[in-house]
């Protein structure tokens, strides 16, 4: 209760001492948590509180806009202590975010060592394996036993991200097989590690996307991704900490998309971002709207002498809408966790259009009653008309939902670009338009 209170509370002076100590004794995480929530001009006097080694873990887990804020606050030397024992893979997700100019000052106080390694993965594009990898991994070559191998590892790889799998090469990198530190233990000291290494090694090349690497990893259950170059080199590894952020970065950018959103956008960011982020794809849904309303405006005399279309409509509108959304949000989840491929359209349009005919005979004749209830005697037939154009247009939905992001995957686009209120504006007009030619049919030949 106690730690709690303490970093419940704003920082006060003649608490200081005792922060200290709480704050060095608390989880990396945890710190990181409450600096982050402080003031802005308080977190400066909190993270100089933290001993060397607890502030470069709590420096790692700090958003990046706070990391930036940190290193215009401390002195150079801190900052370079802190950007030194940076993992290379944390170290160049901060440089992203940085100003060129500050990227070049803290290249500048790496070591030589650290300096080529970041240099080498910023060369990499955005987005690749080669980007997201860390270079900090266990090599071990074929002619080692199994009791040298623990050795090396013991002594001179303490300070590897992960100790968990060790990359058997020769000595131009050139990976070979893989080996767990689980098969070093329980393997006799005087093996060679080359005799009990998998040769059968999941591996990605640099130039893969971070998002295929994150899928082969939870395809496979691994912990750790070796990253080779085009001459099967082994240059780095990406570990499971760095796929969970990929994997959720993913995530959050195609539900954002579906809803209409661009860009990343945080649940407390600024009013000002949240404006820039929404109002332009609002925006464009004026102008989609307008669409589906230039549609109706032709027959406004017809809905003038039947009221009752103004009252079955939105209920059309809004039913096929919703299960093209329906469709859409398992179509892309589908293909962003791997599930499906555009091999798979077929095989899904056909699942889809047998699901989707029972829905809409389901919605079809619920809106087919609603309407026989609020017409008037004499136009019970448009109740007919409503619930068949509910059925057509629930199967465009589907079908919609279903080969347009199947499309654009096989086209190599993001498939969340289809976004719901694109799909929700377009079935609108198509259903309006369905609907109100054939009440205009039907009242001619009545007349």
């Amino acid at each position: 209760m106690l730690v709690q209170g303490v970093c419940n509370s704003v920082i006060n002076i003649t608490d200081l001492n005792q922060l200290k100590w709480y704050l060095n004794n608390l989880q990396p995480f945890d710190v990181g948590e409450y600096i982050t929530n402080l003031p802005e001009k308080q977190r400066a006097i909190a993270f100089r509180l933290l001993n060397k080694n607890q502030a470069i873990d709590v420096f790692e887990h700090l958003p990046h806009k706070v990391q930036g804020e940190l290193i215009n606050s401390l002195h150079d030397v801190q900052v370079a202590q802190i950007v030194e024992e940076m993992s290379p893979d944390e170290r160049v997700i901060l440089f992203d975010e940085l100003p060129a100019k500050v990227v070049k000052r803290l290249l500048r106080e790496l070591s030589p060592e650290q300096r080529q390694v970041t240099a080498t993965i910023l060369g990499y594009p955005e987005g690749t394996a080669g980007r997201l990898m860390t270079t900090e991994y266990v090599r071990l070559q074929q002619g080692l036993t199994v009791g040298e191998a623990l050795s090396k590892i013991r002594y001179q790889d303490e300070d590897k991200e992960t100790i968990y799998y060790a990359y058997v090469t020769d000595e131009n990198r050139k990976l070979f097989s893989v080996i767990s530190l689980r098969q070093l233990l329980f393997t006799f000291p005087d093996v060679f590690v080359g005799n009990v290494a998998s040769n059968r090694v999941i591996k990605v090349s640099t130039e893969t996307s971070q998002e295929e690497a994150a899928q082969v990893m939870k395809r496979y259950d691994l912990i750790a991704l070796p990253v080779v170059d085009r001459e099967d080199r082994l240059v780095g590894i990406i570990t499971i900490d760095d796929v969970f952020d990929i994997l959720e970065e993913e995530a959050t950018e195609d539900i954002q998309k579906l809803a209409g959103i661009s860009g990343d956008e945080a649940a407390l960011a600024s009013p000002q971002v949240t404006i820039r982020k929404r109002l332009p794809w609002l925006l464009c849904n004026i102008f989609l709207y307008i669409t589906a309303a230039s549609v109706i405006a032709p027959f406004q005399k017809i809905i003038t002498v039947v009221p009752v279309l103004a009252i079955i409509m939105p209920i059309l509108a809004n039913s096929s809408g919703n299960v093209a959304f329906q469709v859409l949000s398992v179509t892309v989840r589908g293909l962003g966790v791997g599930e499906i491929t555009p091999k798979d359209t077929m095989k899904l349009l056909r699942k889809e259009l047998l699901a989707g005919l029972g829905i809409a005979c389901g919605l079809g004749l619920a809106l087919t009653t609603l309407s026989m209830i609020w017409s008037p005697p004499d136009d019970r037939w448009i109740s007919f008309i409503a619930g068949s154009v509910m059925i057509v247009n629930v199967l465009i939905a589907v079908i919609l939902g279903t080969l347009l992001p199947m499309g654009f995957k096989r086209l190599k686009l993001d498939p969340a670009l289809i976004s719901g209120p694109l799909m929700t504006t377009t079935l609108d007009a198509i259903g309006f338009l369905t609907f109100l030619s054939m009440i205009s049919v039907m009242l001619k030949i009545i007349d």
